[in-house]
């Protein structure tokens, strides 16, 4: 059983409500009784839709009642849970949808109350089966008003008499008692005046030796039903519609006491058009409130107050009163000021999430060992006036897929976007506010349903093109006051002084609630966007349990792996933070399903490069990193990266490496920030091409970042936000040119060469063998030793065979790395018998001869020995080809 709370008092309470007050209430004389015809009927008409909280301006009554009259209520109704119900009568009219509501009066009787639409008017029909009264010949009036936004007060009657000392009448109709000896009453009401709630009491009146009688509901309370809404559904969480074109409306909210849902008729105006209140005794199941209409009327977006002392915290000063957007909106725009009076927040449009036609696409499904991955900024990659786009598509989804052709002259069949999400425009993109669609920038002509559609557009321009799509997404914290706290702070974020979590709003994961959210968020995009995949950032704290401890099976990544849709994209945990915080040693829970951004891989070859690594720990990082996947993973679930979003780009890492600069271990070659000296730059493009040829001979899955492959710099800032634009003209310098062309060929390189360095599994012990230069066993933990050699053998039978590009086949792989000062002699093993060495990179060569496809044969100094000079700082490639 359901119950209604009713606290109403008949009186102008409502006269300054800052809403609108032009509509107009009339009433003629008379009833209209449902079973036969009285002398006219109650009708109400207005000018316009009536709103919560409306002044009446024109009431003319003739009722025998005295008119000052209050009607108190301070607890609940029972309510019997509504049905619905169809008549199919064979009057004219439209089809009548009913809704039932059975109470339970104080004196043990039943009250039925239907609702029904018909036509383009609503029907209250009361009908009392049986009543007791102390005298035969007492009649049954119905004492009755209408609220909206405040169950308090009732919309005022007759604004013009009024003033705030003031009480306004109710309205008294009297029941018909039929010859069965039930009492009946219809009431009609204009299909413009919904919604509201209709509140009534029932009286009997007597002679002036009786007092007259008063009856409620068996709690004491006046009874109460909606007129023009439903009470709704609590799934899904959000707005949805029907086929019908009825809208639901379902949000948690477990410590709210009042939700009131606010409709608006205008985009930009402040307050909204209409306020309801939602009943907890209806419109509330568990901790879901919901409601449903049958139309939108002329309201163009929605959103939420929430009141309630659990909502609060000592730790979070949001104003109640304020309304907040549905954290389940599929389409958002920005409409009414933020809580700190400057710009505009977001609510959730009344409408139904744009068409799309996705006949045709299919996902590229690539295997994650086969993957080339390039990191980027939507905005910055084309905002840039180099980018010869026009306004509107500079900074958009549809500009990247007009600069769709660059990925693939770099060979990247995958791209990783940073957050899309609406987020904190001052903090970034990784300070989100809404889960459930794409910040409206992005799209082309920055509204909302642009950014819809233009980013599918994207995804399946880049299907099309062999390349998946992934997102990188911000789960762990939200945006401050602009997100979930004034919906449920306690139960959506981490209350409980932790203190490394609690500066950030952040989000308690494991939560159920939060959970779902987050699995509804990911089922969305893949669904509706056909994502391919998700790199979670600052992953370790959706490790985080209540209380913050860590959790050996945190419920939300165990779900994600194992959930039936989710489990076939792309998941990646990044555990580092963009802004700044050190990411502690984490041993993430995997499920063999997760992979992981590899920062080990990262710090591994940046140190080894400037000279101060081991070279156990180069050669770890090279053969997949076993030390992090060899947990039934293997090698294809390490992203590997050298620069990413934030700290140094790549050109940084090699110019600057101040006091200052510590933690990004990174080298300037002899020289601070930008320098003419000749020796200085030739060492920092071979450091260039060094980093690069690492990152795609390693096993695993090579990451790049963007504007690395044409130079672009912060001045030595490893800030995010000091990242800048990508220069499309940087990339006709000759520095663009050849590093462009180096990525191309090393992508190449790397899928010719699959069975070696596109391994979902380790190599065998017996298939790599590692030397110093001159052939001995590498000296793994002696820190002054700088060179390290690697043989990768084929296995026979997956060698490959090149088909029409030439008649030989490829055998073994040689590759040396020197970190030293000064040139080596390095000896090369023997190749394969039939087979003799090629020289396929020299990272210390000029350009264009550093690389080459088809390499340069490697001369036999003596017999069966192969002998090379390599210079300081540099690396090298051999492939073994048969003669």
């Amino acid at each position: 059983m359901a119950t209604l709370p009713l606290s109403i008092a008949i009186q102008a309470c409502c006269l300054n409500c800052g809403i609108n007050e032009s509509s107009k209430l009339t009433a003629t004389n008379g009833f209209r009784h449902r079973d036969k015809a009285m002398h006219g009927f109650v009708k109400l008409d207005a000018e316009r839709k009536l709103v919560f909280r409306e002044v009446v301006q024109n009431f003319n009554e003739n009722l025998p009642r005295d008119h000052n009259l209050k009607v108190y209520a301070k607890s609940q109704v029972s309510v019997e849970p509504m049905e619905q119900r169809f008549s199919t009568g064979t009057e004219t009219e439209e089809i009548d949808k009913v809704s039932t509501y059975l109470f339970r009066t104080e004196i043990g009787d039943v009250v039925n109350v239907f609702v029904r639409k018909r036509n383009a008017k609503y029907t209250v029909n009361i009908e009392v089966p049986s009543l007791y009264l102390s005298s035969s010949d007492r009649r049954l009036v119905l004492r009755w008003g209408m609220y909206r936004a405040d169950s308090s007060c009732f919309v005022p009657l007759d604004f013009k008499s009024s003033t705030p000392n003031d009480t306004t009448t109710t309205l008294e109709t009297p029941l018909i008692q039929t010859s069965s000896g039930r009492f009946t009453l219809e009431l009609e009401f204009e299909a413009k005046q919904i919604p509201f709630y209709f509140s009534f009491i029932l009286t009997s009146p007597a002679d002036a030796n009786v007092s007259d009688m008063e009856i409620r509901s068996h709690r004491k309370t006046n009874f109460c039903i909606p007129v023009g809404f439903g009470r709704g559904y609590p799934g899904p969480l959000g707005l949805t519609f029907s086929n019908d074109g009825s809208m639901n409306f379902a949000i948690f909210s477990r410590n709210a006491e009042s939700v009131v849902l606010c409709l608006y008729d205008n985009t930009t105006a402040e307050k909204p058009a209409l306020e309801l209140d939602l009943d907890p005794y209806v419109n509330r199941s568990g901790d879901i409130w919901h409601v449903s209409f049958g139309s939108a009327w002329t309201f163009v977006s929605y959103g939420y107050k929430f009141k309630g002392n659990l909502l609060m915290t000592n730790k979070n000063n949001f104003d109640e009163g304020h309304v907040l957007l549905d954290p389940y909106a599929k389409v958002i725009a920005k409409s009414i000021p933020n809580n700190h009076g400057t710009g505009l927040k977001c609510l959730g449009r009344l409408c139904e999430e744009p068409a799309f036609d996705w006949a045709g696409d299919v996902r590229p499904d690539l295997s994650m060992e086969k993957l080339v991955v390039y990191r980027l900024n939507v905005t910055h990659f084309t905002e840039h006036k180099s980018s010869q786009l026009p306004t509107n598509i500079g900074g958009s989804f549809s500009g990247l897929t007009e600069k769709l052709e660059h990925f693939k002259d770099l060979g990247v069949n995958a791209v990783l976007l940073e957050p899309i999400f609406p987020f904190d425009e001052q903090k970034g993109p990784y300070f989100p506010h809404h889960f459930f669609s794409p910040m409206d920038c992005f799209g082309p002509s920055r509204g909302p349903v642009s950014a819809v559609k233009s980013m599918k557009e994207m995804v399946r321009k880049f299907h099309a093109n062999g390349i998946e799509v992934l997102l990188e997404v911000v789960f762990t914290h939200t945006a401050e006051g602009e997100a979930l706290q004034g919906i449920d702070i306690s139960s959506y974020y981490h209350v409980n002084e932790v203190e490394d979590l609690e500066a950030r709003n952040a989000l308690n994961c494991n939560y159920p609630i939060v959970q779902q959210l987050v699995l509804d968020s990911l089922r969305y995009w893949v669904t509706e966007f056909h994502i391919d995949g998700f790199c979670f950032i600052n992953a370790s704290s959706l490790l985080r349990g209540f209380s913050g401890e860590y959790l050996s099976r945190p419920p939300l990544v165990e779900a994600i792996a194992f959930d039936p849709l989710l489990s076939k994209t792309k998941i990646i945990a990044d555990c580092c933070d963009p802004h700044g915080m050190a990411p502690k040693e984490t041993r993430f829970p995997h499920w063999k399903r997760w992979a992981e951004v590899n920062t080990k891989f990262c710090n591994d070859v940046r140190n080894y490069l400037r000279g101060k690594g081991l070279l156990s720990d180069l050669a770890t990082r090279l053969c997949g990193s076993g030390d992090i996947f060899s947990d039934g993973r293997g090698p294809s679930f390490s992203f590997n990266f050298i620069s990413r979003n934030s700290g140094l780009p790549l050109l940084d890492l090699v110019s600057f490496s101040g006091v200052e600069l510590a933690s990004e271990l990174s080298w300037n070659c002899g020289e601070e920030g930008p320098t003419n000296k000749t020796a200085v730059l030739e060492r920092r493009l071979k450091q260039i091409r060094n980093f690069l040829f690492i990152l795609f001979v390693s096993l695993g899955v090579p990451v790049l970042n963007m504007g690395d492959e044409c130079g672009q710099s912060t001045g030595g800032s490893p800030a995010y936000g000091d990242r800048k634009a990508f220069d499309w003209n940087a990339l006709e310098t000759g520095f663009a040119t050849q590093t462009t062309q180096f990525i191309a060929f090393l992508s190449s390189f790397r899928k010719r060469r699959s069975d070696l360095l596109q391994k979902r599994n380790f190599l065998k012990e017996e298939n790599i063998d590692w030397y110093e230069s001159d052939q001995t066993p590498p000296r793994w933990e002696d820190p002054s030793r700088k060179f390290l050699a690697m043989r990768l053998k084929a296995d026979e039978d997956e060698v490959n065979q090149p088909g029409d590009e030439s008649s030989h086949s490829w055998g073994d792989l040689f590759a040396a790395f020197s970190a030293a000062g000064h040139s080596e002699t390095l000896v090369l093993p023997p190749p394969p018998e039939g087979m003799g060495w090629r020289r396929l990179v020299d990272t210390a060569l000029p350009f264009p001869g550093f690389f080459s496809t088809d390499g340069e044969p490697v001369v036999r100094q003596m017999v069966g020995l192969f002998a090379y000079e390599m210079k300081s700082h540099s690396c090298a490639l051999f492939e073994a080809r048969s003669l």
